[in-house]
């Protein structure tokens, strides 16, 4: 691949910070203008530079590139082109010089007309889009629009009786208000199913092809006992609530046995370690996972509102929409003020410069028209940059996306060198660990969680050994 020249890059680079492109962004968009740029040279391409964008988004479609990776890379491919402008009209300023002072000169031996300095040319008009934003929940701009109509399990497949039960099972999860990530995965293995079955025509679907269909990923696919037991939920959620018809007892249906798990858990100088390369706002997020115990997306989620500093408590929303209250740590209340002060200012800014507030659950909005603008509705991690929404061409302000923090977490394990594998869930369970060994209850600990079943919490007690474990040497040591 041909390397950009320096010239060139440095342009883009400050075009990326003109075009307030998110320092998250930057090194994809880089990638997109290299492999544009060895594109040029492998393939010939039209003058316009329309065209050529929509020749490389093919490209990239044709290597089997998201099409939300093929949007970013056509925003890049625009900022180059004005990157291109840029220096055609720095290069054509210093030649306007040189003519000008030509042209005072005079050509003896040219007529007088032709001395005149001609006018130049009119800067070529190019229409660049702001980056895209991160996926929201509650409004998506034409730009990203149809972020489910972007799962291949969700178009059409040329079978209209398949086609209608993947709209009904759409439809019943929306109203049960599952999340979207059921909604993903009960239509991809309803797609995989209608495969395996030939396309086979659903009034005639029985148990025995559920059976059929779990053997084969088993015995043929070697898949785990967790996908094989998605999988039979998914079917199950399918013959129940969209085939209006049921396994019967399921005992001719192979249920894969589940694996005992133990959970990765961090000693205290571990976390430490992970903490000192984090920066901010992760380093933040990520002692809030540690302190109070919270998933991933329940620490980026939470708004100001959310935070009682007078009674040291935490409310959170987590998973199904239940909320629970966990106790602010002390030694993070003066950074959680700091970070309360910097979205206050934040917000003032966003005020004055007209934007039209944050992202809103269902119709939260509808229901409180001024909600979106008031500081209690905030985030309490912003976003750097703000979402354009194109159907009305609003700037809205999303929250950290958590795959921003994911990216940086696995930064700072890789930098503390760590010999155990870390996400941020981690952190969960080594909340829930450093209690037990604490002395804490397990039903206390249940409450902290959120878990609805005990059994769940009581996972962690393989992670702390027992006194009769520890007094047992091994064999090595006698």
């Amino acid at each position: 691949m041909r390397n950009l020249p320096p010239e060139i890059l440095a342009r883009f680079d400050d075009i990326l910070k003109v075009r307030n492109v998110s320092l998250f962004y930057r090194p994809a968009y880089r990638k997109w203008v290299r492999y544009f740029w060895d594109f040029q040279a492998k393939y010939p391409l039209p003058g316009e530079r329309s065209v050529q964008v929509r020749m490389f988004s093919e490209k990239l479609r044709s290597k089997g590139q998201a099409a939300g990776q093929v949007e970013q890379a056509a925003d890049a491919v625009s900022l180059f082109f004005a990157c291109q402008l840029k220096l055609q009209a720095s290069s054509s300023t210093t030649r306007t010089g040189v003519v000008q002072q030509e042209a005072v000169q005079g050509d003896p031996e040219r007529p007088r007309e032709q001395n005149a300095v001609q006018p130049a040319p009119a800067k070529e008009a190019c229409m660049i889009r702001e980056p895209p934003g991160p996926p929201t929940y509650a409004e998506r701009s034409e730009r990203r629009k149809g972020r489910y109509d972007d799962w291949r399990c969700l178009k059409k497949s040329g079978y209209p009786a398949w086609d209608s039960i993947i709209a009904q099972l759409a439809d019943e999860i929306s109203t049960k208000h599952y999340s979207r990530k059921t909604l993903l995965h009960y239509a991809n293995w309803s797609r995989k199913f209608q495969n395996y079955l030939s396309h086979k025509d659903p009034t005639q679907l029985s148990s025995q092809d559920v059976k059929s269909y779990l053997t084969y990923l088993a015995v043929r696919c070697k898949v785990s006992s967790s996908t094989q037991n998605l999988a039979f939920n998914a079917l199950l959620f399918l013959y129940r609530h969209i085939l209006k018809r049921d396994f019967g007892d399921h005992k001719d249906i192979p249920r894969a046995k589940k694996s005992t798990y133990v959970p990765v858990v961090l000693s205290r100088d571990e976390v430490q370690e992970v903490f000192a390369r984090l920066g901010q706002p992760y380093q933040l997020i990520a002692k809030l996972q540690y302190g109070c115990g919270l998933r991933c997306f329940e620490a980026v989620k939470i708004r100001v509102k959310d935070f009682n500093f007078d009674t040291g408590l935490l409310t959170i929303k987590g998973k199904g929409g239940k909320s629970r209250t966990v106790p602010l740590p002390n030694r993070v209340v003066p950074e959680l003020l700091a970070q309360l002060a910097f979205v206050k200012k934040l917000h003032a800014d966003d005020l004055a410069a007209g934007y039209a507030g944050v992202f809103l659950e269902d119709q939260l909005e509808k229901k409180f028209p001024n909600a979106a603008r008031e500081f209690q509705w905030q985030w309490f991690f912003p976003q750097e940059s703000l979402t354009v929404i194109a159907s009305s061409k609003e700037k809205r302000r999303y929250h950290v996306h958590d795959s921003r923090f994911q990216a940086a977490m696995y930064l700072a394990v890789r930098k503390a060198q760590l010999t155990k594998r870390v996400t941020s869930h981690t952190f969960r369970h080594s909340f829930a660990t450093h209690l037990l060994q604490a002395n804490y209850d397990i039903r206390t600990i249940q409450t902290l969680l959120g878990h609805a079943d005990v059994r769940t919490t009581m996972i962690y007690t393989h992670c702390v050994p027992s006194k009769t474990i520890k007094e047992i040497k091994s064999p090595l040591d006698f």
